[in-house]
């Protein structure tokens, strides 16, 4: 462009050389000033003002030499050719000014414009979590964001075939189909793979076979990685070479889709993984309910014979059969103690199985923890006799009444007393104390046995935590601790000096379970 301004003031300046002075040819120096404003180059524009101011006033001097009429006149002429070249200096430097706000004006508005379609179009490939879903959007979308008439998006795992999904600008649906890749489309996926595009157009060989190869009329092939997941490679064919602007557009855009992508993935793997819980969950609890099932029916298929057992036992005691032996009645009275125990376990074991499947009591009534301690005391008597052990009540003169089950919260206490005899040693004692205080019932079972050990005290009241010597199941103080949270309550394990233990369940007297 500068050339060519210098060559037109050239070609008027020797116009003017050889016009005459009251012509004005110096007015055409003004043609190469105003085109340098298509140049966007003010200090072209200021050299070609400068210059021309000189030649105006070389080729007035020389036109004046052989002439000495109306030298005013051609001096104002010159003069006013000089104010003009300022003149048309000072509008093509305003000119291409506007020209440069004009084309940052339109640079922001297309720029606005693409982020603007770049958007929309990642808005409709994020609309869908399914990862198909997700990939035909992306195929289709990328035909409108770059101007293309066909993309392909192609992956391919090894030496496998080719999954290729492919779309034209004027299709209803996108295409999918397992082929195997031609070299030419092969290497330039390897290419896009490794690059983070890769552009082949007409302008070479290895373009113009690599278009051929791809079957459609195009120009240019761009191609651009859309995930990390193997690698898979969207090729877009457009009618002209794509600008570097169209080519980052769509960088940002497989970018944004292969995050997308992988949340579509991220949610389907999360879904098989609910689906994977859903059914470990149903056969837990389908086996739960085996369990449980053949729990009842053990459980209820041992009390008869049990309870048959214990009334037949009893009946010899009292007499029904003759006089015993001192001998005999001594094994009959351990034979109930046993019997007893095992009640009590098959009476744990029901307990366990109802609350590990959730069913629960609905039994709610007044009930007098004093009369349960003694009926406790009363029916364990004889296991502490047998063992050589001391077992005695102590109840407070007012009522303990709380309200709940009366058959569980028996339970809680005969489980707390069965475990005192067994962890106490022959010659031992053991107490059972109930007494309400401050609107709070506290029933206490302590012992001078063989204490909890250091180590199991953590986890005492948790399903299995046999508690040393005497241990049973592990399933008593897990038993207590259900029914006194059932109750509105707690049970806590305290150590006695110089050795024994002591449990106490704390009971809310006002509260209605």
């Amino acid at each position: 462009m500068a050339f060519l301004c210098y060559a037109l003031l050239l070609c008027a300046w020797i116009v003017d050389l050889f016009t005459p002075q009251l012509f004005i040819a110096a007015i055409l120096y003004n043609g190469p000033i105003a085109l340098s404003s298509l140049a966007l180059d003010r200090r072209l524009t200021a050299s070609l003002v400068v210059v021309s101011e000189l030649l105006n006033v070389v080729a007035g001097y020389t036109n004046g030499l052989p002439h000495h009429v109306r030298q005013s006149i051609a001096i104002g002429d010159r003069a006013l050719a000089a104010l003009s070249f300022l003149l048309v200096g000072s509008l093509a430097v305003q000119t291409q000014q506007y020209a440069r706000r004009a084309g940052a004006a339109l640079l922001r508005s297309q720029q606005v414009q693409r982020q603007r379609r770049l958007g929309e179009a990642l808005v409709r490939v994020r609309a869908s979590l399914n990862v198909e879903l997700v990939l035909r959007a992306l195929v289709r979308e990328s035909v409108a964001l770059a101007g293309a008439s066909d993309a392909l998006l192609i992956s391919r795992s090894g030496l496998e075939m080719a999954q290729v999904l492919s779309y034209t600008a004027d299709a209803t649906d996108v295409a999918y189909e397992r082929r195997t890749l031609s070299t030419e489309l092969a290497t330039l996926v390897e290419r896009a793979r490794h690059d983070d595009s890769v552009v082949v157009d007409e302008n070479d060989a290895l373009g113009r076979m690599t278009l051929a190869a791809l079957g459609a009329v195009a120009a240019a092939a761009l191609c651009v990685p859309a995930g990390e997941r193997e690698r898979p490679v969207l090729v877009l064919l457009t009618p002209t070479t794509p600008s570097d602007d169209t080519l980052e557009t769509l960088r940002r855009f497989c970018d944004q889709a292969a995050v997308a992508l992988e949340q579509a993935r991220l949610f389907t793997r999360l879904g098989e993984k609910n689906d994977e819980i859903a059914r470990q969950r149903d056969e837990i609890a389908r086996r739960g309910t085996i369990i449980r099932d053949i729990v009842y029916a053990l459980a209820h298929d041992l009390r008869t014979p049990l309870a048959a057992a214990d009334v037949t036992m009893k009946q010899a005691l009292a007499g029904a059969y003759g006089e015993l032996p001192d001998g005999y009645r001594d094994v009959l009275l351990t034979t109930l103690a046993s019997n007893e125990e095992e009640r009590r376990l098959l009476e744990t074991l029901l307990l366990v199985a109802r609350y590990e499947s959730g069913e629960t009591s609905l039994v709610r009534e007044p009930v007098d923890c004093n009369e349960l301690a003694r009926r406790v005391v009363a029916e364990m008597a004889p296991i502490a006799k047998t063992r050589g052990i001391s077992l005695e009540v102590q109840t407070g003169a007012q009522a303990a009444r709380v309200i709940g089950d009366p058959g569980e919260l028996r339970r809680a206490i005969a489980n707390l007393a069965a475990n005192a005899v067994a962890a106490t040693p022959p010659g031992g004692h053991v107490f059972v104390e109930s007494a309400a205080q401050q609107g709070i019932v506290r029933v206490r079972v302590y012992d001078d046995g063989y204490g909890v050990p250091e180590p199991g005290r953590a986890n005492l009241f948790e399903r299995f935590a046999a508690r040393g010597p005497g241990g049973g199941t592990g399933l008593g103080l897990y038993i207590v601790r259900r029914i006194a949270e059932k109750h509105g309550g707690k049970v806590a394990y305290a150590p006695r000096e110089p050795h024994g233990s002591a449990f106490t369940i704390t009971l809310d007297r006002e509260r209605s379970a």
